[in-house]
């Protein structure tokens, strides 16, 4: 995707497959703009080795931020800024493991897997019977709210800011009214289990819990006490806490028994899936291109007379 955009902003990109670490910073020299993934975290000693190589701005392919710390790059001369991109594939995806986990998706394909074909004792739920509330209302939760409504149900909204046409409530009320509650808010340290053990005790029993946020925003343990117990109706999870060096890499032969993880995708009322509601060939080209563009505009910004072409790397 950089070396087919690229050349339409003027630049000559130098791609490495290998995630931005101290062991090869190095590669960065001559090049004041860096552009990475969310996938790794960027350690603080690896931000010195950037700031060492010459890096000025460094621009994240993703909304969040919470794999860098904004303030040591800063303390550095290190400017870090996200991109935008379209809200609709998590907003598409999200509707999807909604969809999934009401009417028990999971359970009914593996019993089809295994030439299962009996109809399950459990029977599904339909929108338009539920109240679904969305926690946190910025472009994807708004446009998980836009889709909402087209099936009919009840949509109830929290957020600290306001910034769409929804039915506002306090966070406690929307935990205990709400069939679904979907997570879009990012994650700082204000948000960092905002569902934990007192909030999930609050939600509505039988409830479904949707995150296509970060995996922090839930407190895993106090999900799987909820799931195990009954008290929760189930679970859809893109994102996990832990799922750093499990999600994109291949665990086949080492697959994580025991663990939160394995725990979950025993449950046959969760769906789990490796952090890829973002996934689609549009937001893909999204990121690419403003995170191009992002770092073209802080070197005319700072007065950067170099040659442009060998400006960015990826």
């Amino acid at each position: 995707m950089f070396r087919k955009l690229a050349p339409r902003f003027g630049i000559k990109p130098i791609v490495t497959g290998e995630p931005v670490s101290e062991a090869n910073a190095d590669l960065a020299q001559g090049n004041r703009c860096i552009s990475i993934g969310h996938k790794t975290r960027v350690e603080n000693p690896t931000l010195l080795a950037l700031g060492r190589a010459g890096v000025a701005y460094i621009s994240t392919r993703s909304i969040g931020y919470n794999h860098i710390d904004v303030a040591y790059a800063k303390s550095l001369g290190i400017s870090v800024e996200n991109v935008a991109y379209s809200p609709d594939s998590v907003a598409d995806y999200t509707l999807m493991l909604i969809l999934m986990a009401v009417r028990h998706a999971k359970s009914t394909i593996r019993r089809s897997d295994l030439h299962d074909y009996r109809l399950h004792e459990t029977r599904g739920k339909e929108l338009r019977d539920l109240t679904v509330g969305v926690v946190g209302t910025g472009r994807i939760g708004t446009a998980v709210v836009a889709r909402l409504r087209g099936f009919g149900c009840r949509v109830l909204a929290y957020d600290t800011r306001p910034t769409t046409a929804a039915d506002y409530v306090a966070l406690d009320e929307l935990l205990r009214v709400s069939d679904i509650v979907t997570l879009h808010t990012p994650l700082t340290a204000d948000t960092r289990h905002l569902l934990g053990r007192r909030r999930i005790g609050r939600m509505k029993p039988g409830a479904f819990v949707v995150n296509t946020g970060r995996g922090a925003l839930l407190d895993t343990e106090a999900l799987v006490s909820a799931l195990e117990s009954g008290r929760l109706g189930g679970a859809a999870l893109d994102v996990l806490e832990g799922e750093e060096g499990v999600f994109y890499a291949d665990r086949r032969a080492t697959p994580r028994t025991g663990s939160t993880l394995a725990r979950l995708q025993q449950m046959p009322n969760v769906v789990i899936s490796p952090h890829t509601a973002y996934y689609t060939e549009h937001a893909l080209c999204d990121t690419v291109a403003n995170s191009l563009a992002n770092c073209l505009a802080f070197a005319r910004e700072h007065g950067d007379r170099s040659d442009r072409r060998k400006d960015v790397q990826a």
